[in-house]
């Protein structure tokens, strides 16, 4: 039987989590997640997702603030696990990941090589692509160039954003990591060196700026744009008068559709009834689903009925 210590900590870990607790051929030894952290408006320590899944297992639970830590290091070898499954972590340094007897694997949320780093479902969306998946491979120096193991490719849905592609993913990938980590126990497991091409896009953690809309852009762009940042971190835009417009769901309307003669990019107009808009590189960019700054979340026809378009 495997021994596994697994490595995770928001909500997408814990299906992959569970799908290893439920396999009788290995053993979850121990689950290092992050340290507990203050949220909410009462700024309380919260446990991560997968430490609350883990202690609901009565699984022992490490967080170290350092993974270089001698004391950690002695901690994680005295587990004795043959295999770790890392998901959703931190970048590991080498004398962690080289470890157990099988090394260490990730199930990252592409198909890699395409999108290697911290926000994969985010950049898929935003560049409008139709196609991603999720992949198992072995750790090594470079941050998601390991050898690959398996892979699943899963359509993206002109209705998806990062929320609900993100659900769709997290179940694909504990399924991924099971037949993943099976194959290892078995002696199967492919470990395929990733290609090297000029088409490879990253995927760099996501800045507040990079929610900014660039209204320059085609339409059909900042669309992708708002599905790739929506529920969260969500893109915005700056109202005439300076205030701040979360956007979380969007349409390109051409001028035709619209029913008035396109502005120059960054005009906003509103009938002051139904649609509120934003004039893009080539079309306009129909609002649909926003929060203004102080109020909750909304569809546009709530937010105009106390609201008027600053001019």
């Amino acid at each position: 039987m495997l021994r596994i210590i697994f490595m995770g900590t928001p909500d997408f870990a814990v299906p992959t989590l569970e799908s290893l607790l439920a396999w009788p051929g290995c053993q979850v030894v121990a689950v290092v997640t992050a340290p507990d952290r203050p949220a909410g408006r009462g700024r309380q320590l919260q446990a991560s997702a997968v430490k609350q899944a883990a202690e609901a297992h009565g699984l022992p639970v490490l967080q170290p603030t350092n993974l270089k830590s001698p004391e950690f290091q002695a901690e994680l070898k005295g587990y004795a696990a043959d295999l770790q499954v890392v998901v959703a972590f931190r970048m590991l340094p080498e004398a962690v990941w080289n470890m157990p007897r099988l090394g260490s694997i990730n199930i990252h949320a592409s198909l890699l090589p395409q999108y290697r780093g911290a926000a994969p479902i985010n950049w898929a969306l935003m560049h409008g692509d139709q196609e991603t998946g999720v992949t198992s491979f072995f750790l090594r120096h470079e941050i998601d160039t390991g050898d690959l193991i398996l892979q699943e490719r899963v359509p993206i849905a002109p209705t998806d954003d990062f929320g609900s592609l993100y659900d769709k993913l997290k179940t694909v990938g504990a399924a991924l990591a099971r037949r993943s980590v099976e194959a290892i126990a078995a002696g199967t497991a492919p470990s395929t060196p990733q290609e090297q091409r000029p088409d490879l896009r990253p995927a760099p953690k996501l800045q507040k700026e990079t929610g900014r809309l660039d209204f320059t852009r085609p339409a059909v762009e900042l669309v992708n744009w708002v599905r790739g940042l929506s529920p969260i971190p969500t893109a915005f835009a700056a109202l005439p008068d300076g205030r701040l417009l979360k956007i979380f769901r969007a349409q390109a309307l051409s001028p035709e559709a619209a029913g008035q003669p396109l502005g120059a990019p960054g005009t906003w107009a509103s009938d002051g009834r139904q649609h509120l808009r934003v004039a893009a590189a080539d079309a306009w960019l129909d609002l649909l689903d926003v929060q203004l700054e102080g109020k909750k979340r909304m569809p546009v026809a709530e937010l105009l009925r106390g609201f008027r378009l600053p001019t």
